[in-house]
């Protein structure tokens, strides 16, 4: 027998949209003989519909919308929707009105309903703020002249809680081996995963493990696309009953696969490439994703962005050309007095590589009136880091104007290292609708240039960006090691303390200077009102300053490393 896997790109809350891609893959499975159609976890909606699930009209519409997608799909198919369903026992014994869930629909009707069990509340998940979780595992059972099968039938989570695999439980209960006393044929898994570096990876490995534990099949379908902050990988895949994987989807792109199960055999056949391991693409992958999606999603046909001849512009820029069509980029040069002669000339050279559109706008004249203005308030001061931001404020507002005026999508093109320790300007370079490398430290934007550069086979990325010391040029001379440790050291701090949550003292212990490591903690701490202020940044760390990162900003901080005497 054939079970089809459509990878969908829903978009969310367009449920008449995402309904047609389901009919669509429905037809398409029918007429290559599937007899099963899985599509991800809330196919229907997209995920995360959030708060749009307040809405009972919301609920309703997803509602009519199964009843008529169950009447329209080819009558011979069984085709398993994500959808969110009432909880109809809520108001007499309490808990969540809804439930994540699963219908599966043949001919006219749904056939059966899974809800889902285990329901993640870290990082960027919610789900117990909407949903009640399902309190049994069950088996789609499909008994007809050629077909003797039970599917358990899990969603996302579920299968993310094997003792075994993870050294712990973080939930009570294991659907996946409450699934094994059901005598189930195959396991499938409606998922909408997003993605994190090395994620498709650790997917592979836990679903390979777990299948050659239970020695039972499994078939993974996950959502792809960028909604909001959030980017779905894809990826999906089937491993058979050793564990060996048989079948992988693309990743970053809608796909669609038909597999074949050997009633026989009992098992998935087929054979399957290993997956690429190359960081580098990976991230860049999703960041273009990201972007076009978001960019596609909310109805901006072009970009605008600054172009001060930095390397982190300049990969914005590159992402924005491949995301959409290098026509459609615009690219501003904003030079002030202390911007030098090779950034403006490495800006133009990279934008003439890249294809996109420049415009020059001078703010010189824009910052003595500034000066003028501010006198009599200033006059008595010696000129600082205000006079400095004033610099990156008119560039912003300048930017605000391009993107009201012609309705483009102003990407913003500060990284990971910048949010992290508060080198970045609210309502200066900050401004923007989408923060496109926000969850991407500084080492890793300088080895994603040189990654693309030999990818492309050609300079993309002006090599004389590749070398320059990095500056904000908002005062003669400037470097950001000014104020900052190289950015290596400073890093690998970063890293140990948002990632792996390590102590000062761990910190310390790793060979990192204590009064290094007590600045990097201020700035890091300090900065927290800035990043709540922030546009929504690109998520492709398991860590990043977006819907998962819940700091308080009045609030002492992790205490600083005492010095030995």
């Amino acid at each position: 027998m054939k079970i089809a896997i459509a990878q969908l790109n829903p978009t969310i809350g367009d449920l008449e949209k995402n309904a047609q891609m389901i009919l669509k893959s429905a037809e398409i499975a029918a007429a290559q003989g599937a007899i099963v159609l899985l599509t991800p976890e809330l196919s229907l909606c997209g995920y995360p519909p959030r708060d749009l699930l307040n809405y009972p009209v919301f609920i309703d519409k997803m509602n009519h919308l199964i009843e008529d997608l169950a009447r329209k799909i080819p009558p011979d198919l069984i085709v398993c929707v994500g959808t969110v369903s009432r909880n109809l026992a809520a108001t007499k014994q309490g808990g969540k009105e809804l439930f994540n869930s699963v219908v599966a629909l043949y001919k006219g009707k749904v056939l059966a309903e899974f809800h889902k069990r285990l329901l993640p509340t870290y990082d960027v998940f919610d789900e117990d703020r909407y949903f009640e979780p399902g309190h049994e595992s069950q088996v789609l059972a499909i008994h007809t002249d050629r077909v003797n099968l039970r599917i358990g039938v899990t969603i996302c989570e579920d299968l993310w809680n094997d003792e075994q695999f993870w050294g712990k439980r973080s939930y009570p209960i294991n659907p996946l081996a409450d699934l094994m006393d059901k005598n189930v044929d195959i396991v499938v898994n409606l998922s909408a995963s997003p993605y994190s570096l090395n994620k498709p990876v650790l997917r592979r490995s836990m679903l390979s493990y777990s299948a050659s534990r239970y020695q039972v099949p499994i078939i993974y379908v996950n959502q792809v696309g960028g909604n909001d902050d959030l980017i779905f990988d894809g990826h999906s895949l089937a491993v058979n009953h050793t564990g060996n994987v048989v079948a992988q989807l693309q990743g970053f792109k809608s796909d669609f696969q038909v597999l074949t199960f050997d009633q026989k055999q009992q098992d998935l056949l087929g054979d399957s490439q290993p997956l690429s391991e190359d960081e580098n693409l990976e991230i860049w992958s999703a960041l273009v994703l990201g972007v076009q999606d978001y960019a596609r999603k909310c109805g901006f046909g072009q970009i605008v962005l600054g172009l001060s001849g930095g390397i982190d512009s300049a990969l914005v820029a590159a992402i924005a050309a491949e995301a959409i069509a290098p026509s459609q980029v615009l690219g501003v040069l904003m030079p002030s007095p202390y911007s030098s002669e090779h950034s403006i000339t490495d800006a133009l050279q990279l934008a003439q590589n890249l294809g996109i559109q420049t415009q020059t706008l001078a703010i010189g004249d824009l910052m003595s009136r500034f000066d003028r203005t501010l006198d009599p308030l200033f006059a008595q001061t010696k000129p600082g880091v205000a006079e400095e931001n004033i610099q990156s404020r008119i560039r912003g507002n300048l930017l605000m104007a391009i993107a009201n005026k012609f309705g483009h999508l102003l990407l913003s093109t500060g990284n990971k290292s910048e949010m992290a320790v508060g080198y970045c300007t609210l309502y200066g370079d900050m401004d923007g609708g989408l923060a496109a490398i926000a969850d991407v430290p500084k080492t890793r934007v300088y080895s994603l240039c040189r990654w693309l550069n030999q990818r492309s086979g050609k300079e993309i990325i002006p090599e004389h960006i590749l070398v320059k010391p990095p500056s904000a040029e908002l005062k003669p001379d400037q470097c950001d090691q000014d104020s900052l440790p190289d950015y290596d050291i400073l890093d690998d701090i970063l890293h140990r303390l948002i990632h792996d949550h390590q102590s000062p003292e761990t910190i310390a212990d790793a060979g990192h200077d204590p009064a290094i490591i007590n600045k990097v903690l201020h700035l890091v701490k300090r900065a927290e009102f800035k990043r709540r202020q922030a546009p929504p940044g690109l998520k492709i760390t398991s860590r990043a300053f977006g819907t998962g990162w819940r700091m308080p900003i009045a609030a002492k901080g992790i205490p600083s490393l005492r010095s030995k005497e």
